[in-house]
């Protein structure tokens, strides 16, 4: 049973190896304890070594069309015209207030995903 901190790339494999071969142990036995324990030191390492980009607005509303099985189509109307709607999917223009506001009240997406870069 690891029971330190994972610091080097090794220590990770080991510990994921680990984690391989009791994925499913029950809570609350000897198995499901360590499991616990190291699902939170390989998230650790794995903060502090793989770091995720935050997602910009754009990141954010893609994966809303995905999610939602629609297309960028469908923003036509909520972000303005279709040339509008592929400029911002291209990143080759931001949004602006009236388009956040209009993307938080009709795709219920949150303000704070959409302000980031502003």
């Amino acid at each position: 049973m690891i029971t330190k901190l994972i610091k080097t790339e090794e220590e990770y494999d080991v510990a994921m190896e680990r984690i391989e071969k009791i994925m499913d142990a029950q809570k609350g036995t000897p198995e499901g304890d360590e499991l616990e324990l190291l699902s939170v030191l390989v998230e650790k390492y794995e903060a502090e070594n793989y770091p995720l980009p935050e997602p910009t607005p754009v990141d954010v509303i893609q994966f809303y069309i995905e999610q939602r099985g629609l297309k960028a189509k469908d923003l036509v109307g909520i972000i303005g015209d279709k040339t509008t709607v592929s400029k911002i999917l291209k990143k080759e223009r931001k949004l602006n207030l009236g388009m956040v506001r209009r993307l938080h009240q009709k795709a219920n997406i949150p303000y704070e995903l959409l302000m980031k870069e502003y």
